[in-house]
């Protein structure tokens, strides 16, 4: 369990955004979207600074729950700092839930995969990422792959 902690904690160091900002948002969002209708995945996708929405949608055949486990998903990341799917893992290994390792309602927080942390270089956590729809592995590799891509991107261009 431990390589797998290390695995996804190694995920967040190298996924870092040199800026995040409205355009970003955007630009990752739509790259998400993209992917679900050329995969017809059944996802709501959210995108947040702070906790201002820059970015939201719905696609067909996702329904109010996933916004619903979207909200549970960020404030766990806001919470512990790290991705959703980390803290599920976390929790898996120490054989606790949520309630019992951090002391919060698993009505208002949730320990499954699906949120990622927007991290600036050199200024930490600004926001989150966050998928809705798909088992929890999956969404976490649909945000985590979207992010990188981006990344590499933004890399590219300069």
């Amino acid at each position: 369990m431990d390589d797998i902690l290390n695995q996804l904690l190694e995920q967040e160091r190298a996924l870092q955004f040199s800026t995040f900002d409205e355009n970003t948002a955007w630009e990752l969002g739509s790259a998400i979207v993209a992917e679900a209708r050329a995969r017809a995945l059944p996802i709501a996708i959210d995108i947040r600074r702070g906790e201002r929405q820059l970015f939201h949608a719905s696609m067909e055949g996702a329904s109010l729950n996933n916004d619903k486990w979207i909200e549970r998903k960020i404030r766990t990341v806001n919470l512990v700092g790290h991705s959703s799917f980390y803290v599920a893992k976390l929790l898996e290994s120490l054989g606790k839930t949520i309630a019992e390792k951090y002391f919060v309602s698993p009505l208002e927080y949730a320990a499954a995969g699906g949120c990622f942390p927007i991290i600036v270089k050199g200024t930490g956590m600004v926001g989150t990422v966050a998928v809705s729809g798909l088992p929890q592995e999956e969404d976490h590799r649909l945000v985590t792959e979207c992010v990188a891509a981006l990344i590499q991107k933004q890399k590219a261009l300069g």
